[in-house]
């Protein structure tokens, strides 16, 4: 568990720092190209959730981040690292995740993202680290699900 605790704060940390330097680096809407259209850091101001949704409702999304994170530390109850290893690191990745985008609606009103694709002429909704820790928690908690040994489905229990 310790473990745990201190990888969800590194990955916390990884986080808040790069949008701490978007934010004092960068003004709203500059962009950097890394790789031409394909790739760019882009200051972007996000004031809802995934692809833009729910703009503008603070309360109701940190209200969703709480309960969120009540069902995480419930699910911490099959946290093992060891023998439970994937399940383990997608509760990392989604506690982290969360708690990274919770401190931006918390302090600053919004989400800082900068990460910005485009692929195949589609421009990819910007997005930062927390981001990338949610997306690959869930990806991993499916699988972990499906095909491994956790059963934090109600239905599976025996």
């Amino acid at each position: 568990m310790t473990l745990g605790i201190i990888l969800i704060v590194l990955l916390i940390l990884l986080d808040q720092i790069t949008k701490i330097i978007i934010d004092k680096t960068m003004n709203y809407g500059e962009s950097i190209t890394i790789i031409k259209d394909f790739f760019y850091i882009t200051s972007h101001r996000n004031t809802g959730a995934a692809w833009g949704i729910f703009q503008g409702q603070l309360w109701f999304l940190i209200t969703i981040t709480i309960i969120s994170l009540a069902f995480f530390a419930y699910l911490m109850k099959d946290f093992d690292l060891k023998n439970n290893f994937l399940y383990s690191i997608s509760l990392i990745l989604m506690i982290s995740g969360t708690l990274g985008n919770f401190i931006d609606r918390v302090f600053r009103g919004e989400v800082i993202d900068f990460l910005h694709f485009i692929f195949f002429k589609y421009d990819f909704p910007i997005f930062n680290v927390a981001d990338i820790c949610l997306t690959i928690g869930v990806i991993l908690l499916a699988i972990s699900v499906l095909f491994g040994k956790s059963d934090i489905l109600w239905l599976t229990k025996k």
